[in-house]
């Protein structure tokens, strides 16, 4: 599938080198690789079908919609958490180290959803529809996982001048 890759207006996402990753890695077929090489260099691909639009994650030769052959399409990476859960104990190497820690489904702006971890944040401080957006963890040259970042809270707009 190593179509060109069209953008929708995305930028090459923030990366994070984890040199002395001792977790499990990814691994699967030529698809799931060329996904994982692409978030190595900071690019969070998705599928789009060229025939009925659909969009899916995770990669896979087929659309699941029409069985047409997808194309891969970068994600800007944005999202909002759909639904989370505080890993509180976990005993598995490295996620011990972690704990506890956020797992999040986001949907992406772009329509699929996405796994990951919730870093850098307050546990009490994640909810269901917050915005976040993808960082990579780098955790070997060809080989990126996205993860999350919470953005700012919103801040509501101000009332209008009731006068007017």
């Amino acid at each position: 599938m190593s179509q060109p890759h069209r953008s929708a207006d995305a930028e090459l996402l923030e990366i994070i080198d984890i040199p002395d990753w001792d977790g499990p890695l990814p691994t699967g077929d030529a698809l799931a690789r060329e996904y994982f090489a692409a978030c190595a260099e900071g690019r969070l691909l998705l599928q789009e079908c060229p025939r009925c639009g659909h969009r899916q994650h995770y990669p896979r030769a087929l659309c699941t919609r029409c069985a047409a052959t997808p194309q891969w399409l970068q994600a800007r990476g944005g999202g909002e958490i759909y639904s989370f859960s505080v890993v509180r104990q976990m005993g598995t190497r490295p996620f011990s180290r972690n704990a506890p820690y956020v797992l999040a489904l986001v949907d992406l702006d772009e329509g699929p959803r996405l796994l990951g971890t919730v870093l850098e944040c307050e546990l009490d401080e994640v909810e269901i529809g917050r915005r976040v957006h993808a960082v990579i963890h780098r955790i070997a040259p060809d080989l990126g996982i996205p993860q999350w970042r919470m953005d700012p809270p919103a801040t509501p707009e101000p009332a209008g001048d009731p006068a007017t």
